[in-house]
């Protein structure tokens, strides 16, 4: 299971929470809930999509309990971003950089809707699957998530 999933779920993770090191940690946190509720799979769906949604859902407790953190430590901004010009797993140009930066001003569950239609190209029916949440919420979710990247990155732009 890990050798099949791993790489396919670390860059889902990768895409919401954005740190290498976090990343690791959610992928390590999922298996390890996947092998101890290994008896809980009915099979209604298939394993991958049962491993996203516990991918998923470590990806949003995780963003949730840093928001909160640094929202203590950070009480001048409204949403704190992590830093990923300095991560060296990130490889990008200035612009995927400028989009990353304000996919991190993001909610936790917006965050993790934007990048599953942006990123992993996943339909909404899936979406919905996995995180529990209807159809047309997910789709005002992704348009919101839209409108707030494009005003972000056209006010850094004017800076």
């Amino acid at each position: 299971m890990v050798n099949m999933y791993s790489r396919t779920l670390y860059w889902q993770i990768r895409h919401i929470v954005t740190d290498h090191d976090d990343t690791d940690d959610v992928l390590q946190n999922t298996f390890m809930k996947a092998w101890s509720n290994i008896d809980s799979f009915r099979g209604d769906s298939k394993l991958s999509t049962w491993l996203y949604k516990i991918a998923y859902n470590e990806s949003i407790t995780l963003l949730n309990s840093r928001r909160q953190t640094m929202s203590i430590d950070e009480t001048d901004e409204d949403t704190p971003t992590i830093n990923i010009a300095g991560d060296s797993y990130f490889d990008g140009d200035e612009t995927q950089q400028l989009l990353q930066e304000a996919i991190d001003t993001l909610p936790a569950k917006q965050k993790a809707v934007f990048t599953m239609k942006y990123y992993d190209e996943m339909k909404y029916e899936d979406m919905s699957g996995i995180t529990g949440t209807s159809v047309g919420a997910l789709k005002a979710s992704y348009h919101l998530a839209v409108e707030k990247i494009t005003k972000y990155i056209k006010k850094r732009e004017l800076d």
